[in-house]
C-alpha cells in the first residue's frame, strides 16, 4: 500500500495562497490517479482535484480557476496550489492515491487549512 504524507497546511487570510504537498512512499509514475479531497467539520469528505498518470486533471466546481493540481514524478510528490482562498475552503485536506483500477486506494493523514482573518 502506498504511504502518503501531506504537508503545507496552515492559517491564511482570505485571498491568500497556500501550496500543499503530498509525498508518496513509492514511485508515482505508474499510479493511475492521485488527488486531493477535503473534509470540513460536520460535512462529508469531498473531491477537490485529481490528476491522472497521463496528466489529465479534474476539479470541483468550487475551486476551478483558483486551485491547481500537479505532480512531479521525479520527486514522487503531488501538489495543490491554492490561490484566492476563501473561508469556505477551511477543511482538513487529504491526499489520495489509486494505484491501478479496482485496487484499494490509499489516504494520507491530512493537513489542516484554515482561512480566516
Amino acid at each position: 500500500q502506498v504511504q502518503l504524507v501531506e504537508s503545507g497546511g496552515g492559517l491564511v487570510q482570505p485571498g491568500g495562497s497556500l501550496r500543499l504537498s503530498c509525498a508518496a512512499s513509492v514511485s508515482i509514475f505508474s499510479i493511475v490517479r492521485m488527488g486531493w479531497y477535503r473534509q470540513a467539520p460536520g460535512k462529508q469528505r469531498e473531491l477537490v482535484a485529481t490528476i491522472t498518470n497521463g496528466g489529465s486533471t479534474n476539479y470541483a466546481d468550487s475551486v476551478k480557476g483558483r486551485f491547481t493540481i500537479s505532480r512531479d514524478n521525479a520527486k514522487n510528490t503531488v501538489y495543490l496550489q491554492m490561490n484566492s482562498l476563501k473561508p469556505e475552503d477551511t477543511a482538513a485536506y487529504y491526499c489520495n492515491a489509486l494505484p491501478r483500477p479496482l485496487a484499494p486506494d490509499s489516504w494520507g493523514q491530512g493537513t489542516q487549512v484554515t482561512v480566516s482573518s
